[in-house]
């Protein structure tokens, strides 16, 4: 998870103010730090089922650097409709299948296991109901022959490197129509 401002960098309107994860070995936080970006790491175990005491404790740090838009990519935990609300029509993720097809798990296996001809990722707002928000950005990539869900992962992971910065630099322009990169 990543907490943006609208505040130019450079020649784009947006700016990271905070990497929040709820992995504390997660990449992205080492990344960000090495680049100067505040990072908070709110790990969801020790909370259970509870999840809204995690959203709560992992609020904290976001309300603190209050941030324009919240761009998720790899939290894997699904978000209160509560939690939701409260950021609604700023939160987008990042999702590894051509939406509405394929939500939640398992994408690349569900796509050749379907047979699908091609695969991609979607950014779409985050609503209360799983992958389901409005979408703002799709790249395709083709199925190959022999294809295994890992090499199917790996191709439509270097598209969703190049649609997420692309989509967050129109939503931070105000921009939500939907921009397909092929």
């Amino acid at each position: 998870m990543m907490a943006l401002c609208r505040d130019m960098v450079g020649d784009h309107p947006c700016r990271p103010v905070l990497v929040a994860s709820n992995d504390p070995d997660a990449a992205g936080l080492r990344r960000a730090a090495e680049l100067g970006i505040a990072t908070t790491a709110v790990d969801h175990r020790p909370y259970g089922a509870d999840r809204a005491a995690f959203e709560s404790a992992l609020l904290e740090p976001i309300l603190a650097a209050a941030p324009d838009i919240l761009c998720l990519a790899g939290f894997m935990r699904v978000l209160t409709p509560a939690f939701v609300a409260r950021f609604e029509g700023r939160m987008l993720n990042i999702h590894p299948s051509l939406l509405p097809k394929y939500p939640g798990l398992r994408t690349h296996a569900r796509a050749l296991a379907a047979g699908d001809l091609e695969a991609g990722c979607s950014v779409h707002e985050v609503t209360a109901v799983l992958d389901s928000g409005p979408l703002l950005g799709r790249a395709v990539v083709p199925v190959l022959v022999g294809d295994t869900p890992e090499d199917l992962a790996s191709r439509v992971l270097a598209q969703e490197h190049r649609l997420y910065p692309a989509v967050l630099r129109r939503f931070g322009n105000g921009e939500r129509g939907l921009l397909r990169l092929n």
